[in-house]
This record gives C-alpha cells, sequence and structure tokens, in this order.
C-alpha cells in the first residue's frame, strides 16, 4: 500500500495540529481552494484504501523515541539553556529529549525531600524512556564520570535500556589516571591500583554503555547509523 507523499503528509499534520483550511492556506502559500482540493483528494484515497489516515499525535508522540540525557550538566552554570540544546539536538534526529531538570521540584519540601522528589523523578524519567545518552567524562577527578550519571546508568541497564554514552578522547584509563608504576602495576595520585583493561573507563561502564568518542551529536547520529532505535 502506498503512502501519502511528503506534500500530503505536511497537509494532514497541519489538519491534524487544529488548522483551518484558511489557516493552512496561509500557512503554506496556497489559495483555499487548493487547500480543499487536496484535503478531499487525501480524503478519497483514505475512503478507497489506497493509504492509511495519518496517526493522530498522541499516537506520533507514543512512537518516537525518548532518550533520558543523563550527565553532570545539570552542574553547570547553564545548566537549563544546555539541557534545551540537548533536546534540540534530541528533536532535530526525531527523538524525545528528556532531561533531568524537567520537572519542576515543589518549593515547600524540606533539602532532604527535595533529594528523595528529584531521585524518584529521575528514575520514573529512566523508566519511560526507550534509551539513555550518557555524558560520562571526566567530572570531579581523572578518569571518573559523575557518580550520580554511573547510578543512572547502572540503573539503565539493570532495566535492560540501551544505553549509549559519549567522552571527549579515546585515552585508556591507565595514560588518563596512572601517576607512578610500581614493576608491572600501576597507581594513581591516591595510591590505588589502576585497572588495565585497555578500556577508557572503568570496566562496569564500558562493558555496559556503547560509548562513542565525541559530543553528543556524534553519539546521538552513532546511535541513529546503529538502527538500534
Amino acid at each position: 500500500m502506498r503512502g501519502p507523499t511528503k506534500k500530503q503528509l505536511t497537509l494532514i499534520e497541519l489538519v491534524d495540529q487544529g488548522l483551518s483550511v484558511e489557516e493552512i492556506a496561509t500557512r503554506t502559500g496556497k489559495l483555499v481552494a487548493s487547500v480543499h482540493k487536496q484535503l478531499n483528494r487525501v480524503r478519497r484515497k483514505v475512503r478507497e484504501g489506497h493509504f492509511a489516515p495519518a496517526p493522530l499525535p498522541i499516537e506520533r508522540a507514543a512512537a518516537t523515541p525518548r532518550v533520558y540525557l543523563a550527565g553532570f550538566d545539570v552542574f553547570r552554570d547553564n545548566a537549563l539553556s544546555h539541557g534545551q540544546h540537548l533536546k534540540a539536538l534530541c528533536q532535530a534526529r526525531g527523538m524525545i529529549g528528556l532531561y533531568p531538570l524537567d520537572g519542576q521540584v515543589p518549593d515547600e519540601l524540606e533539602p532532604r525531600a527535595k533529594a528523595q522528589w528529584i531521585c524518584r523523578a529521575n528514575m520514573d524519567a529512566i523508566r519511560s524512556a526507550d534509551v539513555v545518552l550518557a555524558n560520562l567524562n571526566d567530572f570531579r577527578g581523572a578518569g571518573e564520570p559523575d557518580s550520580g550519571t554511573a547510578f543512572e546508568v547502572g540503573f539503565a541497564a539493570a532495566l535492560g535500556k540501551p544505553i549509549w554514552a559519549y567522552i571527549d578522547n579515546d585515552l585508556s584509563l591507565l595514560d588518563r589516571v596512572s601517576v607512578k608504576t610500581v614493576g608491572s602495576a600501576a597507581y594513581c595520585a591516591n595510591g590505588f591500583l589502576v585497572e588495565d583493561f585497555g578500556l577508557n573507563m572503568n570496566l562496569m561502564l564500558a562493558c555496559t554503555a556503547r560509548i562513542v568518542v565525541g559530543d553528543p551529536q556524534a553519539c546521538l547520529d552513532a546511535m541513529l547509523a546503529s538502527g538500534q532505535l
């Protein structure tokens, strides 16, 4: 069964948005009579079974992949605008971005209750997501991502969600963290052994997430190219 053309789909979407024929004509730069004619043609094709009607807006939303945007970006000075940037990157690729700061924390809550509210809200957002996109760059120490983000990656893994992550460089954890070598063992500045599996971060993250060297755009593009969504 042949589907609607791109022009017909645009017309159907405008109708779904509740626009009148006159408003559609203004929006598309067409004559009102021309819009009437096109709509009648679409209705006739639907009646005759030439193609199925376009999905309702709620159906399109349900079919759109939802991406939870994990990362320490919520601690930036420009956290809200950066979140909008990440969500716009998702939207441009046909996805819905879920940012941890989307929810409005109730003002009347005490600090600990606010923390619990945020924790529950983020976990619920991960549950509702189709995939997690995580910023696993160094946060408060060399080779160490944000601990909250690491938790969210683990939580998503436990739920069986696909996990994608991005990092600035492909240096191994050993190259990024070790400061001294004793025999064949390498140690960090605090005197702890640095694992050496040739990975660019702790094995629990490296073996759980699909890690892309690059920025969020590169990670989203790799995600799309994988055909996983």
